[in-house]
């Protein structure tokens, strides 16, 4: 099947609240372009050069996300055109967006990273983690006013074993829904982005609204 059929029998099976982020990583701009035309918007990259380049070469009414690990040195290369940062792992990753988003008078949108796999090579915040990353932000004074806490993200354990990673699933989900009554000028949840090629749909039944998506669209790599 061509990427432009993978892509309309996926979307035909999303429901209408969930966001398709088509991951692109490592593929070639005339694939990402078949997708474009196929009317995918949103895609998302791992490594900041690859995301740079391409965004230069492609339309800009794209919406690139950052859905690697972010290293605090490469932030400022995305700020001038990056939609949304999934990876947030940590307070000083967010300080150093929130300082180079000042710099470009913009406000950048930031999924946390919460730690929810047993692998011990997933990034990610565990609970008290968050709670202090969320009091930080929430504190004016400490004036992060160029960064919005949208969501939270999180990657289960990769794993055939279907009852883990709904386990995993569901603990995600149930931190999201004791934190998004929290609302200020730069902290709203509104998106659990969780679930990948393949655990979607089991991400999807467990809560997600945003689910990234790369080799059942593009074939693998």
């Amino acid at each position: 099947m061509s990427i432009q059929d993978n892509l309309l029998k996926i979307k035909s099976q999303l429901p209408e609240n969930v966001t398709l982020v088509a991951v692109s990583k490592t593929k070639p701009v005339e694939d990402l372009m078949e997708a474009y035309h196929a009317c995918q918007r949103i895609f998302g990259e791992n490594k900041i050069q690859e995301m740079t380049e391409k965004w230069q070469q492609m339309p800009k009414d794209i919406e690139w996300h950052m859905i690697g690990h972010v290293q605090s040195n490469k932030v400022k290369y995305m700020v001038p055109y990056v939609k949304l940062i999934h990876g947030v792992d940590s307070l000083k990753l967010l300080k150093e967006i929130n300082r180079q988003a000042v710099r470009w008078r913009k406000s950048i949108n930031c999924l946390l990273q919460i730690h929810i796999a047993e692998e011990e090579t997933k990034f990610g915040l565990d609970e008290n983690e968050l709670e202090e990353v969320l009091h930080f932000v929430k504190n004016d004074k400490n004036g992060m006013t160029n960064i919005k806490i949208v969501g939270l993200m999180g990657m289960a354990t990769f794993t055939d074993n279907h009852e883990q990673i709904k386990r995993e699933f569901n603990h995600l989900k149930s931190i999201f829904d004791q934190y998004k009554k929290l609302e200020t000028s730069n902290l709203k949840l509104e998106t659990l982005s969780m679930g990948m090629s393949g655990d979607y749909q089991l991400a999807i039944e467990c809560g997600s609204t945003m689910v990234r998506i790369g080799s059942s669209i593009f074939g693998g790599r």
